[in-house]
């Protein structure tokens, strides 16, 4: 393929609506920052892991769970690909929030001591914001909180000023739930290690989105979920550096993370297993692998142009309608949130809802973010490969009844 052809492909719109069971005609679902709709090559594997081919993983001698076995392993190897990392800094847990909490409690826990800073962002989400508190009042570290820039994205020269030695990590999400604004990782992850910090990156909302290569970010965490990338729920990815990851102790006990068990004394494997205690959501883990190829498959330079389409398309519909306040960038990622005055985010979902057009209203689990903006809660769209500018105009129209029931 030249080069032409490949703008001409990311150029055209995608149309992979049919590969959806669950989205009927006429059914305009905008909720995908929440969770994506899965593709029938996921539920395909999912069925087939369930119906033909489950096992036990790790375990058994016997010849269905040797398979399984493998087909784990190399579900881990296709993470790692996906993310540009290796198998054996992949660790899958039950979801981001999980991935988090376990380098809160595994590294920040067992490596800061009182004095000492943490910082976050004025846009994260709950989880990126509440394991670290837990471990800052544990221990006795502060956390600081860089502001945004006059158009909502991280303010990473505000960042530069605000790095101290005294910080020893950063945690910051790649693209915001709220606004679709996109951080410059690369350049985060060099602040942060310019003062000795440590990095960690929420990539929920990104690698559904965006190409992401951990080795070239230079983080030193990178936590996703599969359930945003066209996967099963109760799955989450952690990616860590292999030498932190070795340092970590365990984040619980059980069956399959051990080298030895005594009453005396209990080792333990070495990562990934050592994260990984009890059965895991094998299936799960095969429904993540098929949603990566289902992604690939299709292209993520494709999916981003995509969806940058639709945010451009729905920026300049609704910025049309006075009553309409806008959120986020020009150029987010797959995400508007809006506002409409002296209308709460509930009625225009309640609203909406009734023209078929799903859409996220609350604060969606980032009040401090909220309280930036100078709102209580705002409405979001937020696009997957399987919107159209269809579903753009359903939802104008139905901001434009919105506007007239309460006008």
């Amino acid at each position: 393929m030249t080069q032409a052809d490949t703008i001409l492909d990311a150029a055209r719109p995608l149309d992979v609506l049919a590969d959806f069971p669950a989205i009927p005609a006429g059914w305009a679902y905008l909720d995908t920052a929440a969770t994506a709709q899965k593709p029938r090559p996921v539920i395909d594997a999912i069925t087939r892991g369930y119906d033909t081919t489950y096992a036990t993983v790790h375990r058994g001698v016997y010849q269905r769970s040797a398979d399984m076995t493998l087909a784990y392993e190399a579900a881990r190897r296709r993470v790692a690909r996906f993310i540009g990392g290796a198998e054996e800094e992949v660790v899958f847990v039950r979801g981001a929030t999980e991935a988090i909490n376990l380098v809160a409690q595994c590294w920040a826990g067992t490596q800061l001591k009182a004095g000492d800073r943490i910082l976050l962002s004025a846009l994260e989400h709950h989880s990126n914001i509440v394991p670290w508190q837990m471990v800052a009042e544990r221990v006795g570290a502060a956390i600081d909180v860089v502001p945004l820039t006059a158009d909502h994205r991280i303010d990473l020269d505000a960042m530069a000023a605000m790095l101290t030695p005294a910080h020893k990590l950063v945690a910051l999400a790649h693209v915001s739930n709220v606004l679709g604004s996109v951080l410059d990782a690369k350049r985060a992850a060099a602040l942060a290690h310019g003062v000795g910090a440590k990095i960690l990156i929420d990539g929920c909302q990104a690698v559904p989105r965006l190409p992401v290569n951990v080795v070239d970010l230079d983080c030193d965490f990178y936590v996703f979920s599969a359930h945003k990338l066209y996967g099963p729920t109760g799955l989450g990815v952690l990616w860590g550096r292999s030498e932190l990851l070795d340092a970590m102790p365990p984040y619980q006990g059980g069956g399959s993370m051990i080298d030895r068990v005594t009453f005396a004394k209990t080792t333990y494997a070495p990562p990934p297993t050592r994260f990984e205690a009890g059965t895991p959501h094998i299936v799960g883990v095969l429904g993540l692998n098929a949603a990566i190829d289902y992604v690939e498959g299709i292209g993520l330079d494709r999916i981003h142009a995509h969806e940058t389409a639709l945010v451009r398309q729905t920026r300049a519909a609704l910025s049309a309608i006075n009553s309409v306040r806008l959120f986020g960038p020009e150029d987010s990622a797959g995400i508007v949130s809006f506002a409409i005055e002296g209308v709460h985010p509930h009625d225009i979902g309640t609203i909406l809802d009734e023209a078929k057009v799903a859409i996220r209203a609350g604060h969606h689990c980032a009040q401090p973010l909220m309280e930036t903006l100078g709102v209580e809660a705002t409405a979001r769209a937020s696009f997957g490969v399987y919107n159209g500018p269809a579903d753009v105009e359903a939802l104008a129209k139905g901001i434009e009844r919105v506007s007239r029931i309460f006008g």
